[in-house]
């Protein structure tokens, strides 16, 4: 006879939240009682490989190991919930699902069918299902600790506070010591701007977990929130003593140093954060803004590409990336940087714009005539951007008719970022045209105008510099 136990992480949240449920972690304790040695020792050997191709996250060859486990342990209800535990790992949630509702419904009283299939539900980003199968826990279970405390962090996360709070009162009473929920209960009040209780229940944490890394890190963000940099961060850097190769940790000190105006140092957070994980993306999103800010257009511009291909729906990544393709004046590139940044964000009509502006200089002006035609169907009739890409359509046919009533249109114009926009394209339309004088007095507007969350900020004060254009 044979115990063997195999752990296997349920998380399925993008990044460890302080806000996200309580990562389910389920032991299956398998207890084999047959006769032959030689299945005892296939069982273990098939479970020792399957925890080694989970290590390196090889869920779907894990998941077809469990055809090697024989019989009647792989018919076991353990051993089932525990293939449809790698199977949610793997992205098989119907078949995950599948297996855990079975076995609830067979027995109903079985806490880790339940707890399988709020981990499906969760990964699946079915949370009110998630909700329901925890719910269903603390029916047979009504102190179950992981429950409640996953229950009080949906809450938290759909700032249903009240809920929230009564979650975590529950785990108290019980277990006044608990650290998720004194955590999660301080974030309640925090959420709620009831600061002193907030403030009482993160010291408790502290002095009950001081080697605690996220005790610390809690309690930075609470003075962060309350806008005191300086103890905020000397709790941070107690995180990072105590955690110095978790990610998280890193990205939300190099978050905070960026808030201070400390970009140099927010950098080479936001770089540790990227020798910790590579192929996490969030990071990037902040290394390749702060190195704009400081010139260091290569380095910004690569971030963007990484950034681009490890999250493609990242819609600015895409744009940041086409905008230094343009600088360059590596313009096919720099078409299809913006067109699928229009894929992404189909509502934001420019990037189609920008795609058809590159195109032009990729190809000829006439290139993108029926594209242009395509995406103006799709813009609201009579706005300034519908003018614009008559325009541009009007452009690709040699026909000019229609500048001097978009000129008078953005002379009206009151909404002063709008129109710094607007006359960045009216600058472009007349770069292709091949009248610079004209786009450079457009591009010293938008420069007067000072409107910097633009997009196309960056690329008009690239130009100005690179011509060494002096502002007015």
């Amino acid at each position: 006879m044979g115990r063997i136990l195999l752990k296997i992480r349920c998380s399925f949240l993008g990044r460890k939240s302080l806000l996200a449920p309580l990562v389910l972690v389920l032991a299956f304790f398998v207890t084999v009682n047959v006769p032959a040695q030689t299945n005892s020792d296939v069982l273990e050997s098939v479970l020792a490989q399957i925890a080694d191709l989970l290590s390196v996250a090889k869920y779907d060859e894990a998941v077809s190991l469990f055809e090697r486990i024989p019989a009647p342990e792989r018919d076991s209800s353990q051993m089932r919930l525990l293939k449809a535990s790698v199977m949610t790992s793997a992205g098989k949630f119907s078949e995950a699902r599948t297996i855990a509702e079975a076995i609830s419904k067979s027995e109903p009283r079985n806490i880790e069918a339940l707890f399988v299939l709020a981990a499906v539900e969760s990964a699946a980003g079915r949370q009110r299902q998630q909700q329901t199968a925890l719910e269903n826990i603390i029916k047979i279970e009504p102190h179950n600790t992981e429950a409640l405390i996953s229950l009080g962090n949906i809450s938290l996360m759909t700032r249903a506070l009240r809920p929230a709070a009564s979650y975590f009162h529950r785990v108290l009473t019980n277990e006044p010591e608990n650290m998720d929920a004194l955590l999660g209960l301080s974030r309640a009040f925090r959420m709620n701007t009831e600061w002193d209780a907030a403030e009482v229940l993160l010291n408790r944490a502290v002095e009950l977990y001081p080697g605690t890394a996220n005790v610390w890190n809690e309690r930075a963000r609470f003075h962060w929130g309350r806008g005191n940099m300086r103890l905020a961060l000397a709790d941070m850097e107690n995180a990072k003593k105590l955690e110095p190769g978790d990610y998280w940790i890193a990205l939300d000190m190099g978050s905070l140093l960026l808030e201070m105006d400390r970009k140099p140092d927010s950098l080479k957070e936001f770089n540790r954060a990227i020798a910790i994980n590579p192929r996490e993306y969030r990071a990037y999103a902040y290394t390749a803004g702060i190195k704009d800010d400081l010139g260091d257009s290569e380095g910004a511009e690569r971030d963007y590409a990484i950034l681009a291909s490890l999250k493609p729906d990242y819609y600015f990544a895409l744009e940041g990336l086409g905008l230094h393709k343009m600088r360059k004046g590596k313009w096919a590139e720099a078409r299809d940087a913006f067109a699928e940044a229009y894929k992404q964000a189909p509502e934001e009509h420019l990037y189609a714009l920008m795609t058809a502006i590159n195109w032009m200089r990729a190809e000829n002006v006439t290139a993108p005539r029926t594209y242009l035609y395509q995406v103006q169907s799709k813009v609201k009739r009579d706005t300034l951007e519908w003018y614009m890409f008559r325009l541009y359509y009007d452009l690709t046919a040699r026909n000019y008719l229609g500048e001097s009533d978009m000129i008078l249109r953005l002379d009206r114009e009151k909404d002063e970022a709008l129109k710094a926009r607007m006359l960045f394209y009216m600058a472009q339309y007349y770069e292709i045209r091949g009248n610079t004088n004209l786009a450079e007095k457009y591009y010293l507007q938008i420069n007067e105008l000072n409107k910097k969350a633009i997009p196309e900020w960056r690329l008009v004060d690239w130009i100005l510099t690179d011509r060494k254009i002096k502002p007015f």
